[in-house]
């Protein structure tokens, strides 16, 4: 069955759908409530898509499909799935290292012990940890306390019965109840178990209750040694969570999550800290990549996801800085598991506003780290293109900063300018700059006047602020926009400093300034694919900036008219609501929601206060 026939007989029901390429390699998995909806929507065409999916959408030959009962299930499918394949167009859960995990494996006398390598084998895993000193004193805690085993022995009834084993140092110096020999029983030893699990998931006060139960019915059955040993197990266990760092007075069980994103290195970092008992008892990270054009929302939802669905334990609550893109499908995934409702919280004040803000800086340093470290391992390696564009071109230095300049308007209207940072051939998305043309009249287009004025007021700021200097100045044009260039340059006191050259895209020539002719290089040149990869970067920062621009005219409406309120409100509320009309039905809480209190209270006063100025011009 080829591609266009499976696409007519897709299945309505929740599921895994798996896009394969021409060699049949499967290079995207994702998960549908209705498969029918979602495959069918990468073969509608859409105007404003993301770079990564059209390059995907593009390689798409075959689809195979898993149908699950619920979109719960398919949640825990994909993240097996992504895992285990690796798809290059998924974005992925990266770590430099494989952190460790406690496992607690499926025998009848399990241990306990580190492990790098979790396996689908029925065993208990609890992690990653990636503070390995607090994983090694829970652990060291909980063998002292309950006198686990630590030998790899094959233990169980029948070799027990058979006395295959002796006693070993560890019951002598009081650190295994030796089950090898029946000296303890294997419900006393479950029991234990059951006691580090609760331990694990940080539920410290339980044990503890429990345990002096147990010893006061010891205590009643005249055990009396026994009893002191439970008593010992009480301190130690009370010593251990006063050491734990208190964050909330409250005891609720919650999960605390964050974000932050860094577009430079294409990269974003997850954390959760584990808080129960109102203690932090943990903290986890992943850095997700690549993550392209997608939206906060949406790397808070994907991280969320494929937490969960490794998850072990589940709270009563959870923090996020903003709502995920598909609340939903978390909800329902934690109601399926948990078999209760977990509360969902977005603090905005006080003190859970600040355990948010807390994981949010951890977040950041965290990504800042990872950052650092990319730049150190990429700090002496140069990219063999650089060098040959260096050769190619005569440049007096190795073009690793590179700015690029382009001009956008519609029929002369809105004229608007962009300049684009290349650092080592890589974006340097966050050095980008955009600027609203202003010397030159709208309605009456002049590439080479608005290129004029962008140049000036690039390179006085740089002069002004010693900023760097870039090694290579690109200028999306020919003779005339590159001679606009230079001259804005030399006023300025500028020229000289930066090699500049113009790109014209028609015949991809290379103009040179005080230099009559073009040079061209071959079309398969890497040199040339770097310098048309920059240009083509210029140009859709600038018609998107343009579009945007557009946009926000053609939207002008009431709520611009309101004083004290901003561009960046206006643009927030009307894509939440829609449109003024339903703005203007919607009560002032749900604005405050989106826009803040301060600004609903403007909106509406304003409003209140046309309609009553309308009103004394009927009477007059």
């Amino acid at each position: 069955m080829n591609l266009q026939e499976k696409l007519k007989n897709l299945p309505t029901s929740p599921g895994v759908y798996q896009h394969k390429d021409a060699t049949g390699k499967v290079i995207y998995v994702g998960k549908a409530k209705n498969l029918r909806n979602r495959v069918k929507s990468y073969f509608v065409e859409q105007k404003h898509r993301e770079a990564r999916i059209k390059a995907l959408i593009a390689r798409i030959t075959d689809i195979e499909l898993i149908v699950t009962d619920t979109e719960a299930e398919a949640l825990i499918l994909e993240n097996n799935l992504i895992k285990k394949l690796k798809p290059k167009y998924n974005v992925l859960l990266r770590d430099d290292k494989t952190y460790p995990f406690i496992c607690i494996p499926n025998e009848a006398f399990p241990r306990i012990f580190v492990t790098r390598n979790p396996k689908q084998d029925g065993s208990r895993y609890f992690g990653p940890y990636t503070d390995v000193r607090s994983m090694n004193l829970i652990l060291e805690t909980c063998r002292s306390l309950f006198k686990i085993r630590d030998c790899n022995l094959l233990l169980g009834k029948r070799q027990i019965e058979e006395n295959k084993y002796k006693a070993c140092l560890q019951f002598y110096i009081k650190k295994c109840a030796a089950p090898c020999v029946g000296l303890q029983h294997l419900e006393e030893y479950q029991t234990n178990i059951d006691y580090i699990i609760k331990l694990l998931n940080g539920k410290v006060k339980p044990v503890v209750a429990l345990l002096k139960e147990e010893m006061k019915t010891a205590a009643m059955d005249k055990r009396f040694e026994y009893a002191a040993e439970l008593r010992d197990r009480i301190k130690n266990l009370e010593a251990f969570d006063a050491k734990q760092k208190v964050v909330v007075t409250d005891e609720i069980d919650r999960d605390i999550f964050a974000l932050s994103m860094d577009l430079d290195i294409d990269a974003a970092c997850g954390v959760v800290f584990k808080v129960r008992e109102g203690k932090i008892i943990g903290r986890q990270h992943h850095f997700l990549k690549p993550i392209g054009e997608a939206s906060s929302a949406e790397l808070l939802q994907l991280f969320a996801e494929r937490y969960y669905a490794e998850a072990q334990f589940f709270p009563d609550e959870i923090f996020f800085p903003e709502e995920p893109a598909e609340l939903e499908i978390i909800t329902d995934f934690l109601v399926q598991e948990r078999k209760k409702k977990v509360q969902i919280v977005i603090p905005q004040r006080g003190d859970k506003a600040d355990l948010v803000k807390m994981t949010e800086m951890n977040a950041k340093y965290l990504l800042d780290e990872y950052k650092l470290g990319l730049m150190k391992r990429e700090a002496d390696f140069i990219p063999r293109t650089l060098q040959q564009l260096q050769k190619e071109l005569q440049l007096p230095r190795l073009p690793r900063r590179i700015e690029c300049f382009d001009i956008s308007h519609l029929g002369g209207t809105g004229t608007v300018a962009s300049c684009v940072v290349f650092i080592d051939g890589k974006p340097a998305k966050s050095e980008y700059r955009k600027f609203k043309i202003e010397t030159v009249e709208d309605g009456k287009p002049d590439d080479f006047a608005s290129m004029h004025e962008v140049i000036s007021r690039r390179f006085k700021k740089v002069l002004q602020n010693n900023e760097a200097i870039p090694d290579l100045i690109i200028i999306d044009g020919g003779k005339g926009q590159l001679s606009s260039a230079t001259d804005a340059m030399k006023e300025i006191g500028y020229y000289g400093k930066s090699p500049v050259i113009g790109l014209a895209k028609r015949l991809e020539e290379l103009f040179f300034p005080n230099d009559k002719n073009s040079i061209t290089l071959p079309k398969v040149s890497p040199s040339l694919r770097l310098l048309q990869q920059v240009r083509d970067e210029a140009h859709r920062f600038a018609v998107t900036f343009q579009r945007k621009q557009r946009q926000i005219k053609d939207l002008h409406s009431e709520l611009m008219d309101v004083p004290g309120i901003g561009e960046k409100t206006v643009q927030k509320l009307l894509t939440h609501f829609g449109s003024v009309k339903k703005i203007k039905e919607t009560s002032e809480e749900e604005i405050a929601k989106v826009a803040g209190k301060s600004a609903a209270k403007k909106i509406l006063t304003h409003w209140a206060a046309e309609i009553k100025d309308s009103k004394l011009e009927i009477q007059d």
